[in-house]
């Protein structure tokens, strides 16, 4: 199912047809095969720790949907300004295509987990991130967890400069900032966790994967992304001045 979102004259990220010709130049279709094999051991040997199977999940910038297709949940949403986001999904994902620094059109406190893989970093500023932080903090569940994957340009330097559409940097402790800023409890922050891009010269034999995940210190070698889960706390409502920021 794909339906079109309407949000109060936000403009999309970069143009919505752009950001599909970008994408289309940036993995070739094996690559892009490829990339949604590792996902399918990523979600089942790792993320799944983070997402019961009764969990209504929202996929934010959901892209190549490889985290959602191989999510075993209840629900599955995707949201993305891309349009070709859709030809990714499988059939049990609801397709949302809008801009995501204006979510308002989906219901308050109604998702269980929202996943936030490599977008951040593609967003025009700091105050643009604080605008998605405090989208998904509306929709999360109380006790309801977002997750984060996202570059950590502290173990990058200048090859996080390497993609067209990266604006702004962040490191593990300003994302943790972001997140405390914005309502959330930090549950668990990993400075080095995955390579950087399915572009490096990494093992991804299915064995090699799951080796590399059940062994830390490999994440410290060759770690370059970090990954976070906050928490939108029980019975705490964010701050009122945050949320008019």
């Amino acid at each position: 199912m794909i339906i079109v979102m309407e949000p109060k004259a936000t403009p999309s990220l970069h143009g919505s047809f752009g950001l599909a010709r970008l994408y289309r130049v940036r993995f070739a279709p094996v690559e892009i095969a490829e990339k949604e094999r590792v996902w399918a051991i990523l979600c089942r040997d790792f993320f799944s720790r983070f997402v019961k199977s009764s969990d209504h999940v929202l996929d934010i910038a959901a892209g190549y949907c490889e985290f959602i297709n191989n999510i075993n949940c209840a629900k599955k949403y995707a949201y993305d300004a891309n349009p070709d986001t859709a030809g990714f999904a499988t059939k049990d994902v609801t397709v949302l295509l809008g801009d995501c620094r204006d979510m308002s059109a989906l219901p308050p406190a109604s998702y269980d987990v929202v996943f936030v893989s490599n977008f951040f970093e593609h967003l025009e500023s700091k105050h643009d991130i604080d605008r998605v932080l405090n989208q998904v903090f509306e929709r999360l569940r109380p006790g309801g967890r977002l997750l984060v994957l996202q570059p950590n340009i502290r173990y990058l330097g200048s090859r996080y400069w390497d993609f067209y559409d990266h604006t702004t940097p962040l490191t593990h402790l300003s994302l943790r900032e972001a997140l405390l800023k914005n309502g959330f409890e930090v549950e668990l922050l990993i400075p080095k966790f995955l390579p950087y891009t399915f572009k490096s010269r990494i093992p991804s034999a299915e064995w090699m994967v799951r080796l590399y995940l059940k062994f830390p210190p490999a994440w410290w070698l060759l770690g370059k992304q970090m990954f976070a889960v906050a928490v939108r706390p029980i019975g705490k409502p964010k701050d009122a001045d945050s949320e008019n920021e």
